[in-house]
């Protein structure tokens, strides 16, 4: 592996205080860069896929995303990345053993006898996410970064809603809205009672993945508050449709957790993506 190095003392500086957040999905690939000086981002970038790739598309596609953004020779003090895909499974932490992953996931996830199998556990909760991460891409990131941090999608999600400061004391339902996908977290008073991700197609797709998980917990559509975010607004066909059944509902402005300063409106910044770092 070759060292790699600079001759400009004041790029080196800069670059020491760099963070690098990537995620990658089938759909799609993001990224931010992140002064921790300053507290601000210093660029970003959201591409959705016209449809859905393979792995190795994917890395095609992230290599060319680093390339034309001029990532691949730069130093980072921190590079993470976030495997965004339905290959996971959450475990309470008192069931866990790590020579069982594969039991873990086998019963609502197809998984090959060669995939590679990786954990999460979370900081603050007495949770573990098993999953399967995208190797190719992480083998990839090692070979220009060197060593560096992977995380599910599903971990940072569950973490900083978890975490975030609300007043609220009744149930809540956020549903972070992306390109043909929904991931919907279920929380109750800081505790976490349901998490999981689907693909829809359309509005009527998503309106019943929604209706379902909430039938499944008993919550009634009079009373349950929902708070629906990212490539959603008030007076789309999803937001319209939702507000016919739920009445509560409302666009979620989230905070991005230790990174308070940043303008959260830009949509190339991926809720996940920043909170990651």
């Amino acid at each position: 592996m070759t060292k790699k190095e600079t001759n400009s003392i004041t790029t080196d500086l800069v670059e020491k205080f760099k963070k690098l957040s990537i995620q990658v999905s089938l759909n799609g690939l993001s990224f931010c860069v992140f002064d921790s000086v300053s507290n601000s981002v210093i660029s970003s970038e959201n591409l959705l896929f016209e449809k859905t790739l393979t792995p190795y598309e994917i890395l095609k596609r992230l290599k060319k995303l680093l390339k034309s953004n001029k990532l691949t020779n730069q130093h980072f003090v921190e590079v993470v990345v976030v495997h965004r895909n339905q290959l996971f499974s959450l475990v309470p932490k008192s069931l866990f053993d790590p020579s069982e992953l594969a039991n873990y996931l086998k019963f609502n996830t197809k998984i090959l006898a060669n995939d590679h199998l990786a954990y999460d556990e979370f900081e603050s909760h007495d949770m573990v996410n098993v999953y399967v991460p995208f190797v190719n891409i992480n083998n990839y990131i090692y070979e220009l970064y060197g060593a560096f941090t992977f995380k599910h999608n599903g971990t940072v999600m569950v973490e900083s809603l978890l975490n975030a400061k609300t007043q609220a004391k009744q149930p809540v339902c956020f549903v972070y809205v992306q390109e043909k996908q929904m991931d919907l977290t279920i929380i109750d008073q800081k505790n976490l009672l349901l998490f999981n991700s689907f693909r829809f197609n359309t509005k009527e797709d998503f309106l019943y993945y929604l209706l379902f998980a909430l039938e499944q917990l008993k919550f009634d559509t009079e009373t349950v508050s929902l708070k629906l975010f990212g490539a959603i607004n008030e007076g789309d066909d999803i937001y319209d449709i939702c507000h016919k059944y739920i009445k509560n509902l409302s666009i979620f402005v989230p905070d991005f957790g230790v990174h308070p300063y940043i303008d959260n409106s830009k949509e190339t910044i991926d809720f996940t993506v920043i909170n990651a770092l």
